[in-house]
């Protein structure tokens, strides 16, 4: 939602323009999707993670939505060369673009790309053994799709959620929103109702990009209710 920042545009302008800009191939898959208008994620959470990742030092990620493999490949580069991704994309035109990348990006040994439905593939990651979670795929599958995140994170464990204010529309009614939006609208809010609140997770939402959802695994919780 690179065009739907929660912020002004001024703003917006200034975060991506004057914070430190990136080099080398990672930079030039920036420009690439930039100018081509292929969704990856904003410079601002860019430069966020960048931040962030060196904090946490997690040595097992995965990531739900590869798309052209621009994210992983700034998490890599956040991470020490022991590091390794699990990555998840079901369309085949990105899947390409994600290996060819990897490749230019020299990390292939350090990512896992698993091709398909993630709904599916999740299920085969073991319990307890991620330490960052990246998910900026569907919208509409962030509620069904929790509670398998929440699964697989180690406690204290870090999930990242991309694009969950929509522009500020979140805060709408569900019958101003647009028919062919008002499933995505619906189901983020569910999702937000119980993970914001719950008492096994610390959330906080920054205002980077068009909302970014940050929650902590603190303690074991049943949320098989959640699962469609």
């Amino acid at each position: 939602m690179m065009d739907r920042p929660v912020i002004n545009e001024k703003v917006r302008d200034y975060l991506r323009s004057e914070q430190k800009q990136l080099s080398g191939p990672l930079g030039e898959i920036e420009q690439w999707a930039n100018e081509r208008r292929v969704p990856v994620i904003p410079h601002e959470t860019v430069v966020y993670f960048k931040w962030l990742l060196p904090l946490l030092k997690p040595q097992q990620v995965l990531e739900i939505g590869t798309a052209i493999g621009f994210s992983a490949g700034l998490m890599a580069e956040c991470m020490n060369d022991q590091g390794h991704i699990i990555t998840i994309e079901r369309n085949p035109d990105m899947i390409t673009k994600a290996v060819e990348n990897f490749k230019k990006l020299g990390i292939e040994d350090r990512v896992t790309l698993l091709e398909g439905q993630a709904q599916d593939l999740m299920e085969t990651i073991a319990s307890d053994s991620i330490d960052f979670l990246f998910m900026d795929s569907a919208k509409a599958k962030y509620y069904s799709f929790f509670p398998e995140c929440f699964r697989v994170l180690k406690k204290g464990g870090v999930l990242a959620v991309d694009d969950v204010l929509q522009g500020g529309t979140i805060l709408d009614d569900s019958q101003d929103v647009p028919k062919r939006r008002r499933k995505i609208h619906l189901k983020l809010n569910a999702f937000l109702d119980v993970v914001l609140t719950h008492p096994a997770l610390d959330a906080s939402i920054i205002p980077v990009g068009d909302g970014l959802l940050l929650i902590t695994k603190r303690k074991d919780a049943d949320f098989s209710f959640m699962k469609e």
